[in-house]
């Protein structure tokens, strides 16, 4: 149910209005509603009155890059607000081209009334009592031949909030008419995707957009098998389905209910997403402390499975996810880990994907959470419906003990990081940077995997290629937590910032450059974006300029303000870089990133610096 908040315009007679006037333009602010209640969707509107003869540049999305020319955008920002209120991107209407004597190419531009929305929630959680929002409007009014200074206008509005028994009563109720035409209108309906510089979008308002957007979320869901999360499932899945082989029925039986198991679980997330109030993002199991260490515990009891010698009789409930009973419910308890497995990872298309489907119609966001699960189920379906491509798997032997010997020490080195990252949420104080120290008992457990691979693959192999070979990967695996152990557990060689809003307000006003990096230590994407672009020489010269801040917002724990500046950037999912101009602009965003877009928007970013 939508409680509708309304700005309005000149003349209205409203109750709580607030206002703001210049040569130009004119704000008012007031509510439509008297109040709104906890867990229910609230709607802000802005109402910008624009005098005959002046524009305002359009919102960030919808300028134009020109060269040698930086128009300023109009843009509606949250600076201050109770956590238990949740903002999402604002529903600009659509721009209109004007031509100006001072610039070299046509400008995206507003006139007249404009009406700008803000949806909004509140968490179940909120109290009855009346709280003040404090928004920023920036914008630039020009004619055709000058332009006025940039303004950035403060704007304070109080929300009442009242119990679920208390009636509200409805007040300017055509401001919230126009609300389903600008939100196609703004492009919000748009998805933009980035994958290390290639940059494009899909306008889902049309069928034919949606279903390419479905599409290219499925996609990005068939990936997330390949993230660090899931991947080491999959070599148990391809055992099991080994053992099978030879009966097509039983070996496409297993595969559809582990098939299942991953689509049930996005069907959960996503109506969980689309109809409770507060939750928005995939990876937000894995924000409570809690759930990680259950998780952990998990994996570790399956890992113990994995080994011959282990003859310890556990609680039957514990089999039902037990990848080596070769069950449906075992099949199916195993794909539903998978799919949990895959959510602190985002998968390239799939994070902006879901971040756009949480802002969605509940029918929307079950069809893209949907397209998300059947395109990860995908490769299992296959693999069972083609039972060659794992028949080849040795079933029986000594080859096969060590294959699960050697996962199952893999499984202990997850369930050690899972646990470890779940104390380490505990533990921190935001916006003090997590312990790290968890990864020493996760980079040995790898280590004994890689050395019980060399050491047993030299007593059992026979042909000297394949000794060689298995040998080497051993070998290889211990370099490698030997060097992780020392590396991952390193604050590294960059001085973060970590973000709280006073140190981000600081940067802005001392007119710094801000390179903001979102991260938590559950988040390996984030952990691989960070070794493999923010170790490069050339970002670490990069960050010690002066006029340069390199800010880290970790969500690690309980960090409410990291969690609301994720939301004010646009986005749900991490791992994410954004990049602020001097002037508090965005230059740039994208969740995977390279080296060189980082060096030419931090370039771009510093020529608005001036001489």
């Amino acid at each position: 149910m939508f409680a509708v908040l309304c700005l309005t315009g000149t003349g209205s007679a409203v109750s709580g209005t607030n206002s703001a006037t210049d040569k130009a333009v004119t704000v008012q602010t007031a509510l439509s509603a008297d109040g709104v209640r906890p867990g229910e969707a609230a709607l802000v509107v802005i109402v910008v009155d624009i005098k005959s003869g002046f524009h305002i540049n359009a919102d960030e999305r919808q300028i134009d890059e020109i060269e040698d020319f930086k128009p300023i955008p109009t843009k509606v920002s949250v600076i201050e607000a109770p956590d238990y209120i949740t903002f999402e991107t604002p529903r600009y209407p659509k721009a209109e081209p004007f031509e100006a004597e001072y610039a070299p190419a046509e400008l995206m531009s507003y006139k007249g009334k404009v009406l700008i929305y803000l949806p909004i929630k509140l968490d179940e959680n909120a109290s009855p009592g009346s709280v003040s929002i404090k928004l920023l409007f920036q914008y630039q009014a020009c004619t055709a031949t000058y332009c006025l200074f940039p303004k950035r206008i403060p704007l304070t509005e109080t929300l009442r909030i009242v119990t679920g028994e208390t009636a509200i009563s409805a007040i300017n109720q055509e401001l919230f008419a126009d609300y389903d035409t600008v939100k196609t209108a703004d492009g919000s309906s748009g998805v933009d995707f980035d994958l290390f510089g290639w940059n494009f979008s899909i306008d889902a308002s049309s069928g034919v957009g949606l279903l390419l957007l479905l599409f290219t979320a499925a996609f990005g869901g068939m990936l997330l098998n390949f993230t660090p999360c899931v991947l080491p499932l999959i070599p148990i899945k391809i055992i099991s389905l080994s053992h099978v082989a030879r009966n097509r029925k039983r070996c496409l039986l297993l595969g559809l209910a582990m098939c299942i198991g991953v689509l049930v679980f996005w069907l959960v997330l996503g109506v969980t997403i689309a109809l409770v109030s507060g939750f928005s993002a995939t990876n937000q199991l894995f924000q409570y402390p809690a759930f990680t260490i259950l998780v952990g515990l998990v994996i570790g009891i399956m890992a113990t499975g994995m080994f011959g010698s282990f003859s310890i009789k556990l609680p039957n409930f514990i089999y039902m996810i037990n990848p080596e009973q070769d069950t449906l419910h075992g099949s199916f308890g195993l794909g539903v880990l998978a799919a949990i497995l895959s959510t602190p990872c985002t998968a390239p298309f799939m994070g902006a994907a879901a971040a756009w489907a949480a802002t969605q119609q509940p029918s929307t966001t079950l069809a893209t959470f949907t397209a998300i699960g059947t395109g990860m189920a995908l490769p299992y379906l296959v693999l069972s419906a083609a039972p060659g491509l794992v028949e080849k798997m040795p079933k029986t032997g000594p080859a096969s003990v060590l294959i699960k010997q050697v996962m199952g020490l893999f499984m202990l080195a997850a369930a050690a990081y899972f646990i470890g990252v779940g104390t380490s949420a505990i533990l921190t104080s935001p916006p003090n940077p997590p312990s790290k120290l968890y990864w020493w008992p996760v980079m040995l457990f790898s280590l004994c995997g890689g050395g019980w691979l060399a050491y047993r693959t030299l007593q059992i192999a026979s042909g000297k290629k394949i000794k060689t070979f298995f040998t080497a990967v051993g070998v290889l695996v211990i370099a490698f937590s030997a060097w992780g152990a020392v590396r991952f557990s390193d604050q590294g060689p960059i001085d973060w910032v970590y973000y709280t809003e006073a140190r981000y307000r600081a940067a802005v006003e001392e007119k710094k450059i801000i390179v903001m990096v979102f991260s938590a230590e559950w988040c390996l994407n984030c952990k691989a974006m960070e070794q493999s672009v923010l170790t490069n020489p050339k970002i670490i010269d990069l960050f010690e300029r002066a006029d340069i801040t390199p800010m880290k917002v970790d969500i690690t724990g309980n960090n409410p303000a990291g969690k609301a500046k994720l939301r004010e950037v646009g986005n749900l999912t991490i791992p994410l870089l954004v990049i602020f101009a001097p002037d508090g602009k965005q230059v740039f965003k994208s969740d995977f990133y390279t080296v060189q877009q980082i060096l030419k928007n931090v370039t771009k970013a510093l020529s608005m610096l001036g001489p």
